[in-house]
This record gives C-alpha cells, sequence and structure tokens, in this order.
C-alpha cells in the first residue's frame, strides 16, 4: 500500500518534471496544453460516448414504458368495446325474436300466454323445457306451445309457477300431422336418438318427398290446424311395410328457444297461413 503512495508521488513528480522541462526548452505554455489535451481527449470523448449512450437508453426506456401502458390501455378499451358489441347484438336478437313473437300473437285468432324459457334438460339430446307460466297463470296440462317458426311442443306438467313442456323429440311425444302439399296423414314422433320423424301408411304417403313440409293435422282437440312442425329431409322407405318413415328436420331448434306463446285458446280454423318463412 506504501509502495503505491510512493509510485503514484514519484508518477505526479515526474509528471511535473516533464512538463516544467517542456515549457522550459522553449514549448511554452500551448506545448504542454497540447499535451494534456491528448491525454484527456480519449478519456473526454469516452465519458461523452457513455452519456449519450446511458441517455438513450433511459428515453428508449421511457418510451417502451409509454407505448405498453398505451397499448394496455387500448386492449382494455377493445375489450370494453367487444362486450358492448355482444350485449348490443344480444339485445337485437332478443328484440327481433320477441317482435315476431309478438307479431304471431297479434295474428293469432285466440287467447295466448307469452313465456320465458327458464330451464332445460340436462344431457345430450334436450327433451324438455321449463316455461315461468304455471297453474297460477292459468296453465293446463296439454297446451300446445309454439314460436314464431312453429310447433315447440306441449305442456306436460303444470307447477305453481312454472311449467314442463314436452318437446318434440321426446321419444314419448307423437303428434298428429300431415303432409302440406299432398294432405299424407300420419305421426310426428320422437325417436331415442333425439330426432323426429313422421310415421305414414305406405299406400297414402307415396308423393311424399324430401322438402315437405308437415303440419298440425287440427285431428283432435290438442293442437290447432296447420302449425309447422318440420321439413322432410329423407324417406326411409320399408318396403312391402304397411308404414313408411320420412325423417324431419323440425320446424323449431329447441335448443335456441328462449320465449314461447302457450295457446290457452282452440281454434276452428287452419291456422297455417298465419306462419310466414320469415316468422
Amino acid at each position: 500500500m506504501r509502495f503505491r503512495r510512493y509510485a503514484l508521488l514519484l508518477a505526479v513528480l515526474l509528471t511535473s518534471l516533464f512538463l516544467l522541462t517542456v515549457q522550459t526548452r522553449g514549448g511554452g505554455p500551448t506545448r504542454a496544453a497540447d499535451l494534456v489535451a491528448l491525454a484527456i481527449t480519449p478519456v473526454q470523448s469516452l465519458l461523452a460516448n457513455a452519456h449519450r449512450g446511458a441517455l438513450s437508453a433511459w428515453l428508449t426506456f421511457t418510451d417502451w414504458k409509454t407505448v405498453r401502458s398505451e397499448n394496455m390501455a387500448l386492449r382494455a378499451d377493445n375489450e370494453r368495446l367487444r362486450v358492448q358489441s355482444l350485449q348490443v347484438r344480444e339485445t337485437d336478437q332478443e328484440n327481433h325474436r320477441l317482435r315476431r313473437l309478438l307479431a304471431l300473437r297479434d295474428r293469432m285468432p285466440l287467447a295466448t300466454l307469452t313465456g320465458e324459457i327458464i330451464g332445460r334438460e340436462a344431457g345430450g339430446w334436450a327433451r324438455s323445457l321449463t316455461v315461468n307460466r304455471g297453474r297460477a297463470d292459468g296453465v293446463a296440462q296439454q297446451m300446445p306451445v309454439i314460436v314464431s317458426e312453429g310447433l315447440v311442443g306441449r305442456v306436460a306438467q303444470v307447477r305453481s309457477g312454472a311449467s314442463i313442456v314436452q318437446l318434440l323429440n321426446d321419444p314419448t311425444s307423437t303428434v298428429g300431422a300431415v303432409v302440406q302439399r299432398t294432405r299424407t296423414p300420419g305421426l310426428v314422433e320422437g325417436e331415442p336418438g333425439g330426432g323426429v320423424r313422421f310415421k305414414f301408411m305406405a299406400r297414402d304417403g307415396a308423393g311424399v318427398a324430401p322438402g315437405d313440409l308437415i303440419v298440425t293435422s287440427g285431428l283432435g282437440t290438442l293442437f290447432p290446424k296447420g302449425i309447422p312442425v318440420g321439413r322432410v329431409t329423407a324417406i326411409e322407405d320399408k318396403g312391402s311395410a304397411l308404414f313408411h318413415f320420412a325423417v324431419l328436420a323440425p320446424a323449431v331448434d329447441a335448443a335456441r328457444v328462449e320465449e314461447v306463446l302457450l295457446l290457452t285458446g282452440q281454434p276452428a280454423q287452419d291456422v297455417a297461413g298465419l306462419f310466414t318463412p320469415d316468422g
């Protein structure tokens, strides 16, 4: 440690003697200043570059923080707008459904009761719906349930404040129906697999073809005549069997039903003309 101090002192003395010698031999103060500048200029340049680099890094960091904050704010705004868009779309769809349902109610020549779906049967296939209308609202068993597209099903159970609606694809569901074009009579039945089929006598249904609309027959006192039930998608020809079957695409997608009309009256006329393609 002591040796270093002596060495440093010696270096300072030698440097001073060297500068004094240069000045004494005619170099003057300018010569000495040049030598000093020659020694410290690289250090000054290094310090200046380091300062500029540090300043640039700091500005880059602050810019990154600003951009990051702006991106987070934009993402939050984007998410808020996306949620608002979904809410607006949902409200538009609900308004559209309600307008179609209310227009059908106004056209119906019989008393109806509006209801909202509050439950669905759990499982892979929806077989029943729960509607928020019950005994207190005057609902009775076997009341038909419809939407603007056609028949949903019938009321199977009535409770004090709610009712269970049996859907067409329930295996125990049967509805008297006809092919609208050919007036071929038959029965619409639910299948265990969740499908719906139209069962008709072979001798009466030779002209039934894919695309035919099946409507309620109005026979009996349960369903009004002419409510759309479904369209034929395929014919299952059983050869010489007494009955043939037509596979149906239901007129109503029960999985998407949210509001319904319960028919509390029984019209005598055909209501097929009240169900327009656009509801």
